[in-house]
């Protein structure tokens, strides 16, 4: 989880023409037109920057809803890349565990920000399909696409990677799918007893769960970062992998992750706000919304930074980009909104309903024999990628209604 992020596929773009900046006066400005420089210009995504005041322009003139949501969108993908370059850049003054520690927790931090927002607005229905999307996109989606990809253009190369890194994070991802599968059946148990549901109950057990998963999380990061931190560093060296030489200083990089950070929370919002309106124009449900077309945004970076180095043959990063974001918004993500909401009195608990929860263990069931014998190839993530067009038409069809989306309090007894 916390070593991948940290070798970004992306090259940041040469120092080509700087006049500008030796020409400058200032030492203050000299220093703001260098990190502009580096942040704005330094990737190859800037193109898309100018879509960040566009959607923030269509909210403020009122422009149609579903305008505000494409708009919104688009601006997260380069927002969300330049969050986890700044992410990096911190780390390199932190030091490894910390700057792995950082790493991991900024590498969601967009789906973790709409989480948030859809908890705030009562949308437990948006949270819980965008944080599943998330898993399943990442584990279908991306890995299969990267092996597929990579397959195709690795086929006279050795194709084993080596299984514990792997194996580390399906097992956190296994624990995570059992956590789904007792609270749903403890559900149906209950309720098809001589007994009504009891919503504390089920709440306390997710919860419970909760905290689990949190633990599990927790000890699998002191498991990389401390005591087996060998088994996920890559021993390979690529000159097209960004150096851990930091490019600008650590305020500056701080300053600029907190700016991206108000701009993600300002755009996520609006995404969440106009969801609905967006669902009702396009003629798609929100489940299908929810589950695919936000998180294929939101991972587009990681997607194609796990395809590039498919491509190289470094399937052991490839591997730590998709298996490991995923075991951290299942076991972190999911159990801190469902905290937070504990803390907010909302109910929130680990019931994703049958089909999503079906959805998702079968999709981490799929995954996990899939890399059991340690060696990859393209039908491997040709079948991968069919799992997910299987799934993506299974919520194109999925007709919910708007109860499924917000879920209100609920109170027993006195207790919410």
């Amino acid at each position: 989880m916390a070593g991948a992020r940290s070798m970004s596929p992306w090259p940041s773009r040469k120092r080509s023409d700087l006049e500008m900046l030796v020409n400058a006066r200032s030492d203050t400005l000299r220093n703001f037109l260098a990190n502009l420089h580096e942040v704005l210009l330094g990737t190859k995504l800037f193109p898309l920057f100018p879509v960040v005041p566009l959607a923030i322009a269509a909210r403020c003139f009122r422009f149609g809803q579903a305008w505000v949501f494409s708009l919104s969108l688009i601006g997260l993908i380069p927002l969300a890349e330049r969050m986890s370059f700044l992410s990096e850049q911190i780390a390199s003054y932190a030091g490894p565990t910390v700057g792995g520690l950082l790493n991991a927790t900024c590498g969601n931090a967009p789906e973790l920000i709409i989480a948030l927002l859809a908890l705030h607005k009562d949308k437990i229905g948006v949270l819980k399909w965008s944080l599943l999307g998330s898993t399943i996109s990442n584990l279908l989606l991306v890995l299969g696409s990267s092996l597929f990809c990579g397959g195709l253009a690795n086929l006279n190369k050795e194709r084993q990677f080596d299984r514990k890194q792997a194996d580390a994070n399906l097992m956190l991802l296994l624990l995570a799918s059992l956590c789904h599968i007792l609270v749903l059946t403890y559900c149906y148990v209950v309720k098809n007893d001589i007994y009504m549901v009891d919503a504390i109950s089920t709440l306390e057990l997710s919860r419970t769960c909760s905290i689990a998963m949190l633990v599990a999380y927790i000890g699998c990061m002191f498991f990389q970062l401390m005591t087996h931190r060998q088994h996920f560093e890559s021993q390979e060296e690529d000159d097209d992998i960004v150096s851990d030489t930091p490019v600008i200083g650590f305020a500056s990089s701080f300053a600029w992750l907190v700016g991206m950070t108000m701009f993600v929370t300002i755009l996520s919002n609006y995404v969440i706000s106009t969801i609905e309106a967006a669902s009702e124009s396009w003629g798609m449900p929100i489940s299908f919304i929810s589950v695919i077309l936000l998180p294929i945004v939101g991972n587009a970076t990681e997607h194609a930074g796990a395809v590039i180095f498919a491509f190289k043959n470094k399937i052991d990063i490839t591997l730590g980009i998709s298996l490991g974001s995923s075991a951290q918004i299942s076991l972190f993500l999911v159990p801190l909104t469902t905290v937070v909401a504990w803390i907010k009195d909302i109910h929130m608990d680990l019931n994703f309903k049958l089909l999503e929860t079906g959805t998702l263990v079968l999709a981490i069931l799929i995954t996990t024999f899939t890399l059991q014998d340690g060696s990859w190839h393209y039908l491997k993530g040709l079948v991968l990628l069919l799992c997910y067009v299987v799934i993506a038409a299974v919520f194109f069809f999925y007709q919910t209604p708007l109860d499924h989306v917000y879920v209100a309090p609920v109170e027993v007894n006195g207790y919410r």
